[in-house]
């Protein structure tokens, strides 16, 4: 199996604090799709050809300012050129108020079976702060609507961490999201970065990030209602019904194969990483004259390594200690075993019986200072 990501890097209005490279200028978009299609064709052989693909993900950006034809002209394109399985998770993010009833019918028509809603918050104070373009009823309506058109394998994205945001607040949200039965729940505290308009405005002493206790605080509330709601907390940020683990990013936790297509897109192939350009001008130019958009860096024991317990960790699976010793060596395997050894000690890691390493809810309060001390160095 492996797994194709597709960077749509079109916004109608920059979000306060989001980093992923987007470009408000949506008069590229037929450019693009000609110039995405492009390198589809140019990188058909990326992927192993034993190997069918199991999950498409449309990000961004946001995909939902295509028009269906754009869709269909890259789905059309994708089946074309790889292996596709029948029954292949095909995902596609998209803002609420995108999601009309014509457009939503079209979307399933086409084959998307997986939708990501990015809600972000159901209280329009923080909606406004975050600088979304939609509200709180847009994104209820979203939900109401997808459902009719047969949706039933729907995600939301919610932010926590908010400056200025309570607790109590956070638990409202979070209820409010359990009580609407979605199949996926991918909950992320905010950080702010360094090129985002919150991190402008962390320079200029206008905003601060949530003190620690609170973060604890917010993530203990998560966990709890999860585990109310009868939900699977199965990575540090993403929850769901049992059986709707989001089929591609768990592949990417569980290193399986995948092609980023589009500007600023990744690629792994178990021994190097690939990733495109983060210019959308320089990344049409390039793939109209058929390459040079993406820089390659192989992946020696180390960096495998590291990468391998950054990402398993953050999961329910933990790191596969039998899989660490065969796929590395038995150094690598004790080298992790003798850094962990205190966090065991400490309630931070169990170690299961099938010989994982898994964090407790205690542990994943600090996961990424964790996960930093058990890095090669």
């Amino acid at each position: 199996m492996s797994g194709i990501y597709l960077h749509i890097p079109f916004c109608k209005k920059k979000c306060h604090y989001c980093d992923f490279y987007k470009t408000l200028d949506i008069g590229f978009s037929d450019r693009f799709i000609n110039s995405l299609i492009k390198e589809i064709v140019q990188r058909k052989d990326y992927l192993s050809s034993d190997s069918p693909v199991s999950t498409i993900y449309f990000g961004g950006g946001t995909p939902s300012v295509l028009s269906i034809g754009q869709i269909r002209r890259v789905l059309k394109s994708l089946s074309n050129n790889f292996s596709i399985e029948k029954d292949a998770e095909i995902s596609f993010e998209i803002n609420p108020d995108d999601a009309n009833k014509s457009y939503l019918k079209d979307l399933k028509r086409e084959g998307i079976n997986r939708l990501s809603i990015g809600v972000q918050s159901w209280d329009d104070r923080y909606l406004k702060m975050l600088n979304r373009r939609h509200s709180a009823e847009q994104a209820l309506n979203a939900i109401k609507t997808a459902r009719e058109e047969g949706f039933d394998n729907i995600s939301v994205d919610l932010i926590y961490g908010i400056p200025g945001m309570t607790p109590e607040e956070w638990e409202k949200i979070l209820d409010t999201t359990f009580k609407l039965n979605i199949e996926h729940i991918s909950a992320y505290h905010l950080t702010i970065e360094k090129n985002t308009m919150f991190g402008k405005m962390k320079d200029l002493g206008q905003i601060e990030e949530v003190d620690e206790e609170i973060s604890e605080k917010e993530f203990a509330i998560l966990t709890e209602l999860a585990r109310r709601y009868n939900y699977v907390h199965y990575e540090i940020s993403n929850l769901c019904k049992e059986g709707f683990y989001s089929k591609h990013n768990t592949s990417y936790w569980k290193q399986v194969n995948y092609l980023g297509l589009g500007p600023s897109a990744h690629s792994y192939n178990s021994y190097s990483r690939q990733w495109n350009i983060s210019d959308i001008a320089e990344y049409l130019e390039k793939t109209e004259k058929g390459g040079g958009y993406f820089e390659k860096e192989l992946l020696d024991e180390k960096v495998r390594y590291n990468e391998y317990v950054m990402t398993t960790l953050r999961t329910i699976w933990g790191v596969d200690m039998n899989y660490l010793e065969t796929s590395f060596n038995k150094e690598t395997h004790d080298y992790l075993l003798n850094l962990s050894s205190r966090f065991i000690k400490y309630g931070m890691i169990v170690r299961t019986a099938e010989n994982n390493l898994v964090l407790t809810d205690q542990g994943k309060m600090i996961s990424d200072n964790i996960i930093s001390e058990l890095m090669m160095l």
